[in-house]
This record gives structure tokens, C-alpha cells and sequence, in this order.
């Protein structure tokens, strides 16, 4: 065979091959564009011949969260009966984890399909903001809600008093106050940091971990600072979850009957599997000094806390809630006899 047609030769795995060297080459491209103006996100990006199956799976996921979390709104707001502290702190968990996931997986749902992984220093910033002041919200909202039960298992005779509007409004309002500032001094801080090497950020969204890998000033005050408002915003309210619960358990025990037990401890279920959920991946990222984090597995904790957690919650409370049921049941009812007569 003549040497010119050698290129002519099929060789089935040379589609695959060029795709990656394409791949590769065009992330070098934006490596070199992005070393002054912004970062480059690497997270997802080693195996492109999977990113439609992921930005398949990502888009379901933040569909079914959105569609979850509204129906959750809409059925405690339109029904009465809900309209009790319980519910209000879960129609605003509902919203709290809707702005949550809508903070990171449309950037990340943007970039898969574009594959464009680039974000702005100040893009990148203002998602590390409002990523960590949703986070921090939600902390201190679900030791709000674990309190709520607190008084209303053990203190039933003083629950109205306890829990009026006004207590709940001002328990919600420190809740934002609180982890708004707390967001804010962090990404302050973040902004005084140097980055004169690698801007590609082995994740898939702007994290402080991840950045401060990537810094070359001196972290060493700023990593202790981490760890103090860690302990502030996230040990403090884990500690008022497992008090309520060390003294709502005590509560059950004492009460004879095993349907009593059951009933009381079933108001509590639901709250107990987000608890977990949410602090175990968010304590197995956090908690560790930056220079032992692992891109790999802070990657997978994460998606657990910015997308499956926020999505499972509706389910949870739902499926677990014979209230919720019936609200959201009397809520689709109504809309399709609505739009019956309508049309």
C-alpha cells in the first residue's frame, strides 16, 4: 500500500481517540485564556464521552427538585391546616434548598452542554457567597426545626405560647441574619487571596476548599478561621439537634403505649434522615484540613449535599407526612377540576 494512503486506513477506536486529543488540546486552550481572568472548572470534564449521560441525569435531578420542593410551597400555603411553625420552617426549608440547587447546577448544566468550564473571578465568588450562605441557612434552620419539635413533644401545654409568630418570623430572620454574615466574611476573605499558579479548580463548582488549593499567599489564618465558624455554624447547631432529640428520645420512652411511641417518634423520622443526610457528606468535607482534602472524594460528598439531598427532602417529608399528603392531594385535585371547568 502506498505510505499516502495509510491515513485512509479505518481504525474503529480513531473517532475516540481524536474526540479526547480534541478534548484535551481545546481545555488546554481555555487553561491558557483563563490563568489571569477567571478558573476553570475540571470537575466532569476527564471522560467526555460521558457528558450527555450526566447532563441527562443532573437536568432529571434539578427538574424533580424544583417540581418537589414547589409542590411542598404551594401545599402548605394554600392549605390552612398547615399553617402551623412546623410547616412554615418547611415551606422555608422547601425554599432555601430550591435557591441552594439553583445556585450551583445550572452553571454546572451550562458548562457540560457548552463545554465551556470557565467562571469569572467574580462570577466564581459570588457562587461561593450565596453556596455558603444557603448551606449555613440551612444549618441553623433544620436546629429551628429540631427546637420546634423539642417543644412540641416535651413542652406540648407551652407550645402555642413558645412558638408564636413572632418567635417564629425572628428564629428565621436570625437563621438569614447569621448565615448571611457569616457567608460574607468568608468570601471577603476569599477575595484577599492570591492565585498566581493553576486556576483549574478540581470541582464542579467555586468551593473553598478547592480555591484555597490553589492559592499561593499564605492560608494559614484564613484555614482557622474556616475551622472556628465551621464549629460556629455547624457543630453549635448539631449540638441543639442532638440535645432536642436526647430529650424528645426520653420524652418516648416514658410514654406506655407502642402506638403513642410510634406516633410521636414518627414526626421526628422525617427530620432525623435529612439531619443525616445533609451533616454527614457536609462534615466529611469541611471538617479536614485542606492540605489532606481529595478532589475525588470531595467531588462525591458534595453532590450528595448540593443536589441529592435537596431533592430527596420533598420525598422525605412527603412520603413520611399523611398532612402533607392530603394537602398536596387537595391541591392537584383542585387543579385539574380547575382547569376542567375551564376548558
Amino acid at each position: 500500500m502506498p505510505p499516502w494512503q495509510d491515513s485512509e486506513v479505518e481504525n474503529p477506536n480513531s473517532s475516540v481517540t481524536v474526540s479526547k486529543m480534541e478534548f484535551v488540546q481545546h481545555l488546554q486552550e481555555i487553561r491558557n485564556q483563563t490563568t489571569i481572568s477567571g478558573f476553570l472548572f475540571l470537575g466532569f470534564s476527564e471522560h467526555p464521552q460521558q457528558k450527555p449521560l450526566l447532563f441527562g441525569i443532573f437536568l432529571s435531578m434539578y427538574l424533580v427538585t424544583l417540581l418537589g420542593n414547589l409542590l411542598i410551597i404551594l401545599a402548605i400555603g394554600s392549605d390552612h391546616h398547615l399553617h402551623t411553625p412546623m410547616y412554615f420552617f418547611l415551606a422555608n426549608l422547601s425554599f432555601i434548598d430550591t435557591c441552594f440547587t439553583c445556585t450551583i447546577v445550572p452553571k454546572v448544566l451550562t458548562n457540560i452542554h457548552t463545554q465551556n468550564h470557565t467562571i469569572s473571578h467574580t462570577g466564581c465568588l459570588l457562587q461561593m457567597y450565596f453556596f455558603m450562605a444557603l448551606a449555613l441557612l440551612d444549618t441553623f434552620l433544620l436546629a429551628v426545626m429540631a427546637y420546634d419539635r423539642y417543644v412540641a413533644i416535651c413542652l406540648p401545654l407551652h407550645y402555642a405560647t413558645i412558638m408564636g409568630p413572632q418567635r417564629c418570623l425572628l428564629l428565621v430572620a436570625t437563621s438569614w441574619l447569621c448565615s448571611n454574615l457569616l457567608a460574607f466574611s468568608l468570601t471577603l476573605q476569599m477575595a484577599r487571596v492570591s492565585f498566581c499558579g493553576s486556576h483549574s479548580i478540581p470541582h464542579f463548582f467555586c468551593d473553598l476548599l478547592p480555591l484555597l488549593k490553589l492559592a499561593c499567599s499564605d492560608t494559614h489564618t484564613f484555614q482557622l478561621m474556616i475551622f472556628a465558624e465551621s464549629a460556629l455554624s455547624g457543630v453549635v447547631p448539631l449540638t441543639c439537634v442532638l440535645v432536642s432529640y436526647a430529650h424528645i428520645m426520653h420524652t418516648i420512652l416514658s410514654i406506655p403505649s407502642a402506638g403513642g411511641k410510634h406516633k410521636v417518634f414518627s414526626t421526628c423520622g422525617s427530620h432525623l434522615i435529612v439531619v443525616t443526610l445533609f451533616y454527614g457528606s457536609l462534615f466529611l468535607v469541611y471538617l479536614q484540613p485542606s492540605s489532606s482534602y481529595s478532589a475525588d472524594f470531595g467531588m462525591v460528598a458534595s453532590v450528595v449535599y448540593t443536589i441529592v439531598t435537596p431533592m430527596l427532602n420533598p420525598f422525605i417529608y412527603s412520603l413520611r407526612n399523611k398532612d402533607i399528603k392530603q394537602a398536596l392531594w387537595r391541591l392537584l385535585s383542585w387543579r385539574v377540576l380547575k382547569n376542567t371547568f375551564i376548558h
